[in-house]
């Protein structure tokens, strides 16, 4: 008799382990935080299985599967889901709807290893339509404050000291703007929603009821924010984050030359130097059109000064140069015509010690 269990939020506020019996090019399209992909059936056996499926009918298919997945394939499979199952002994295992694979992974661990493993009712599709209903009903009952401000004043610095904050770039693993991509890639944008709908959830259980995120873009590099928040974005109400231009400066070094070159060599080695300047100046030809042609080749130029003498010397000092030049000339003028078009909605402006202050006490007033 299979063990079914589907209550959907307690799976995600403990972070339970979880197997997913999909094949490999299901899970990388989407899955759950933490999850482990250990399939009944490789791709090659599931198209295989789909095919005969459609010419032969269901019990046609049924019995390939039972050929293609037997013998040592079959001990290699069951070996795996009994080790992850005696190390999760608290963990669960799905398929896509909680239908025939799960059953089997089930079934075959109860006979061949003896361990009875309980498996999510639904599957994968039950939990994802939790997900998304979780962040449904966060727009209906919760409030939500928007954090604006120029680029490099340091809004994820400010997000990430607030009990209340939606990281919404670092779920996306994309610091948001033309020059935000990171050494590691993106998640899919279905891993994106689940990401942040888990955060939602956990918060809202600890009594949260009102949050704040940065004002974005629909598109966070190739993540695209749920439809329901984005359209909510543009009435929610904002407070500005100031800072000076050379605390911007400082900070844009830091994040985007800094710590991306020390992020691109520690995953990639040797060559990480290389890709990471590769991506800088990809990035800059990136806003070619909107810079024009003369910004663009005294901006080339000063990046490619900056990236030789990085180079030669590990100094990062002429950085400096492009960094306030695109600054002063690109993003300055583009994000103060966003603040007068937005201005109506800015209830407050400051510094970053004055606006933590004030959304922290913001926040208290709703949990």
């Amino acid at each position: 008799m299979s063990i079914d269990f589907a209550d959907y939020r307690d799976i995600f506020l403990n972070d339970r382990p979880m197997m997913d019996a999909r094949a490999p090019v299901e899970f990388i399209k989407g899955s759950f935080p933490g999850v482990i992909n250990l399939p009944l059936m490789n791709d090659n056996e599931r198209q295989r299985i789909g095919t005969c499926y459609k010419q032969q009918g269901q019990q046609a298919a049924i019995t390939l599967g039972y050929q293609l997945v037997s013998g040592e394939i079959k001990a290699a499979r069951i070996q795996a889901w009994a080790d992850f199952a005696r190390a999760h002994p608290e963990g669960l295992l799905y398929c896509f709807r909680g239908g025939l694979r799960s059953q089997i992974v089930q079934q075959w661990l109860k006979s061949e290893a003896g361990i009875d493993y309980p498996r999510v009712g639904g599957g994968y599709k039950a939990l994802r339509s939790f997900l998304l209903g979780t962040i449904d009903q966060a727009m209906a009952q919760c409030d939500f404050v928007l954090l604006g401000g120029m680029t490099g004043t340091g809004k994820t610095e400010v997000l990430t000291q607030l009990r209340n904050g939606l990281d919404l770039e670092g779920h996306a693993n994309h610091r948001g703007s033309s020059f935000g991509k990171r050494a590691t890639g993106q998640p899919s944008n279905i891993d994106f929603e689940n990401r942040l709908a888990v955060d939602v959830l956990k918060k809202r259980s600890h009594g949260i009821e009102q949050f704040v995120l940065e004002d974005e873009s629909r598109a966070i590099g190739s993540c695209a924010l749920p439809l329901p928040l984005y359209q909510g974005m543009q009435q929610f109400p904002m407070v500005w984050l100031e800072d000076s231009l050379e605390g911007r400066v400082e900070r844009i070094l830091r994040d985007y030359v800094v710590d991306l070159s020390a992020e691109f060599t520690d995953v990639h080695g040797e060559e990480g130097f290389g890709l990471f300047s590769e991506r800088l100046l990809a990035s800059l030809n990136n806003v070619q059109k909107r810079l024009g042609g003369e910004r663009h080749r005294r901006m080339l130029m000063l990046m490619e000064d900056a990236l030789a003498e990085q180079a030669r010397s590990g100094a990062v000092d002429l950085h400096r140069g492009w960094i306030e030049g695109l600054l002063r000339e690109y993003y300055d003028p583009m994000y103060a015509f966003q603040r007068e078009k937005k201005g109506a909605r800015i209830e407050f402006a400051g510094e970053r010690g004055a606006v933590i202050d004030y959304l922290r006490e913001r926040g208290s007033l709703r949990g």
